[in-house]
């Protein structure tokens, strides 16, 4: 199954396999179902770019976003006071919870809030833990990953800054971008790959047919 590559989006095919190829698609009726080789029409393609662009702009930055412990900083100061406890011990935890998200509602990091939310029990885990963090000196709480019940500096290593430490947050373009931009391209590429194996697009099957004309044919399917 030799490769031709002087024309790649015409066929990748040599001509010997593409001869065989037609042989089979003229044989093969499909149970009286019939198919052309007709390109994708520009419409479609369009719309697979827009429909992908989209996904892209109204999801930043939401794949791979990983929780930090900045997040839940102003959440654990609310569970000390009084209203908090006083709701915590009139309504149980679950009240106590939804009061503590509506108190943090003009939060900056309300987004982020809202994608990674905790229960009363995860924050009672998460309180000393993030309190110790809160202790050292010059400490960003955005370098501190969420790791389910365990808060740990983050695994990234980005700029040094003014007092010599690292900045240890997720960059904007790993947040899933890579990952899926790995994905959507190999994914193209095998489709692409897979169609071009095919007879080249300017030829169209008789299915059988008479009709002197090659590009054209009749049929019901």
């Amino acid at each position: 199954m030799p490769w031709v590559f002087n024309e790649p989006l015409v066929t990748l095919t040599h001509a010997e396999t593409g001869e065989r190829s037609k042989a089979l698609w003229e044989a093969e009726d499909l149970g009286g179902m019939t198919e052309d080789n007709n390109r994708l029409p520009v419409p479609v393609v369009i719309l697979v770019a827009l429909t992908i662009a989209t996904a892209f702009l109204t999801t930043i930055p939401l794949w791979g976003q990983r929780p930090t412990a900045a997040i839940y900083v102003d959440y654990i100061k609310a569970m000390d006071t009084p209203e908090i406890q006083s709701i915590q011990e009139a309504q149980g935890d679950d009240a106590a919870m939804k009061r503590i998200v509506e108190i943090n509602k003009d939060n900056p990091l309300k987004a982020q809030q809202g994608r990674h939310p905790v229960s009363m029990d995860d924050l009672r885990v998460l309180k000393p833990q993030i309190e110790e963090i809160m202790k050292l000196p010059a400490v960003d709480l955005k370098d501190y990953t969420v790791v389910g019940p365990v808060v740990k500096i983050a695994n990234f290593e980005g700029n040094f800054r003014a007092n010599g430490k690292r900045e240890r947050q997720q960059p904007w373009w790993d947040k899933g971008f890579t990952i899926d931009l790995f994905y959507l391209t190999m994914f193209f590429v095998g489709v692409t790959i897979t169609v071009k194996r095919l007879p080249a697009y300017h030829w169209q099957p008789r299915h059988h047919e008479a009709d002197p004309r090659h590009g054209e044919r009749r049929h019901n399917a």
